[in-house]
């Protein structure tokens, strides 16, 4: 069957990236909700979407909406969540699900009640490079996973900048923005939780007093494993990375925190460096499938609102140890 779903929020990811995969994975996207009327009627019709409102409650009463996608600024993730869900529609949520765990954990309780399906749009443990390292650690090709460190250091483009620099209240910022993907690519790729974290931000100058556009730390997870991140809006000429360091080997990704199907992955060992292949597959088409799938009730979202949840608990740690200048347990709640 044909999910319909509901955009709430006119945003550029959608435009870029999840109006194309909800349509290629046999979806169709039939409103779209903006608080500002012009904007969601010229959105609606540069993408071919039939209805425009300002209205959430509009969108939430059509009874041909299956699903919605809400990629809105992060402090409105939770209100509208919870609407769409007492509105018995399936949702898609972008990261991070809230600015609070106790809100987080709200959304997913509220669509537990009422039956639908909520799952956080972690589009980087879709990517082809993320599986390949998940697979060959899991088949113990590295040995015993002991270290890890992630780049994720980018420039923030200037039609991204606004709110993510300048909004606090908004949950602006590289670790409500990044580091939540971070913590929830190394869960995927580890199969591990993390447990603690230890952190410095720092205000480079693009973003606004207060809000931080650099960040590192470590992170530590249950079974011992250490990772390093590296994430900022600022480094105009890095490239993007992930490693995973064993007693029996390395893998080592170049180019893969990206929302683009690129990058390599290099195993080395004793028997030498080997490039694993990876096929390049649109990340959010690889999501949507899974999400609707999970609607007609085979298999499960790519990343659950338990995923999110982690990843939420996990930069809200972060925040808290850039913050106090001392180590910080990660406490999900699960």
């Amino acid at each position: 069957m044909t999910i319909r779903w509901g955009i709430i929020g006119a945003s550029t990811i959608a435009r870029e990236w999840v109006i194309g995969a909800i349509r290629v994975t046999g979806g169709d996207v039939i409103s779209v909700m903006s608080t500002d009327a012009q904007r969601a009627k010229d959105y609606a019709k540069a993408h071919g979407i039939a209805n425009s409102t300002t209205k959430l409650a509009e969108l939430l009463n059509d009874p041909l909406i299956d699903a919605v996608y809400i990629s809105t600024t992060n402090e409105l993730h939770c209100e509208q969540a919870i609407a769409s869900a007492k509105a018995g529609k399936h949702i898609l949520c972008e990261k991070p699900l809230a600015l609070s765990l106790k809100d987080a954990h709200s959304m997913t309780k509220a669509a537990k009640e009422a039956g639908v399906i909520v799952a956080t749009n972690h589009h980087l443990r879709c990517a082809a490079s993320h599986g390949a390292l998940r697979n060959a650690i899991a088949s113990g090709r590295i040995g015993k996973p002991i270290s890890a460190r992630v780049f994720h250091a980018v420039y923030l483009p200037p039609h991204l900048q606004g709110w993510r620099l300048d909004k606090p209240q908004a949950g602006g910022g590289v670790i409500l923005d990044i580091t939540v993907h971070d913590a929830d690519t190394l869960r995927f790729v580890l199969g591990d939780d993390p447990a603690e974290v230890v952190a410095f931000s720092q205000a480079g100058g693009l973003a606004k007093a207060g809000i931080e556009d650099a960040v590192m730390g470590v992170i530590r997870f249950k079974s011992g494993v250490i990772a390093q991140f590296h994430d900022g809006f600022t480094t105009k000429f890095s490239e993007t990375g992930f490693e995973v360091h064993g007693t029996e080997g390395s893998l080592i990704a170049r180019n893969v925190m990206t929302q683009h199907p690129i990058g390599t992955v290099l195993l080395r060992n004793v028997e030498g460096e080997k490039n694993l292949s990876i096929e390049a597959i649109n990340l959010y088409e690889t999501a949507l499938k899974a999400f609707h799938g999970a609607i007609s009730g085979l298999g499960n979202p790519a990343a659950s609102a338990e995923d999110g949840i982690w990843s939420l608990a996990t930069a809200l740690a972060v925040v808290e140890a850039a913050k106090s200048g001392r180590a910080v347990a990660v406490q999900s709640g699960l």
